[in-house]
């Protein structure tokens, strides 16, 4: 840790946390990223992870403006280090409104989903310290199932070999520079995305995937909540045992 410390101290962090989606495939009464897991809100189990971590000088948390009164409060809870952003009306606008808020100073974005709150301290050291040697680097883990490859009647083209294929997570992290320049490439050009380092394939950028784990959910459905909740207690039992 202290090596790491003494390699980024001249390099200030930023980290984007988009948490501005209605989650409406969890057919919740309220926003997925305001449900609680074990008394905690998800958005705050996944603020306060990066929150703790001294490297980072800066977190923008990116919102539907009908959501301002509740990360208002969240923002005086955190309030040295985050910074409340409206999204916009697509994913891509609403990092890309969040990016242009990050200090300019900040040479290394880190990109995550608000909801996945479960991303380990080690994780996120580890996306930092790849930045050494790469421009682009991306968590994640092996597929565990085959992947089908389909034709628009829902017939199989092709199954490509399972060695190859991983299921991204996030963060992802990225030399500020490299993003602007990838962001607006997508723009200018219309391009749709459903992740960030898939504009660094877009811009012929080298993208270093380094290892994710399988706890680290997205939480998008009722099914993910029930995961969510045994992650949840597995962590504060370590928590505990540490305390001892």
């Amino acid at each position: 840790m202290n090596t790491l410390n003494s390699n980024f101290k001249n390099i200030g962090i930023s980290v984007i946390l988009t948490a501005a989606g209605s989650g409406t495939r969890m057919g919740h009464n309220k926003p997925k990223q305001f449900i609680e897991i074990n008394g905690v809100s998800i958005i705050e189990r996944t603020l306060k992870k990066f929150y703790d971590i001294n490297l980072i000088n800066e977190i923008i948390i990116i919102i539907r403006k009908d959501d301002l009164d509740y990360y208002n409060n969240l923002k005086n809870k955190y309030s040295s280090k985050v910074k409340i952003v409206i999204g916009g009306k697509t994913r891509e606008e609403s990092t890309y409104n969040g990016l242009l808020e990050t200090s300019e100073n900040n040479s290394i974005i880190l990109c995550h989903d608000g909801v996945r709150p479960f991303v380990t301290k080690e994780i996120i050291l580890n996306s930092i310290k790849a930045m050494k040697e790469y421009n682009a680097v991306v968590v994640a883990v092996p597929a565990k199932d085959t992947i089908k490859s389909i034709r628009e009647d829902k017939t199989i083209a092709y199954t490509p070999k399972r060695k190859y294929l991983y299921n991204a997570q996030t963060p992802q992290v990225f030399k500020r520079d490299l993003l602007v320049s990838a962001y607006k490439k997508c723009f200018q050009e219309d391009i749709q995305v459903t992740d960030d380092s898939s504009l660094m394939e877009v811009i012929g950028e080298k993208v270093k995937i380094i290892d994710g784990s399988y706890s680290n959910i997205k939480i998008t459905t009722k099914e993910d909540l029930l995961f969510a909740e045994i992650i949840a207690k597995t962590e504060e039992q370590n928590e505990n045992r540490n305390r001892v």
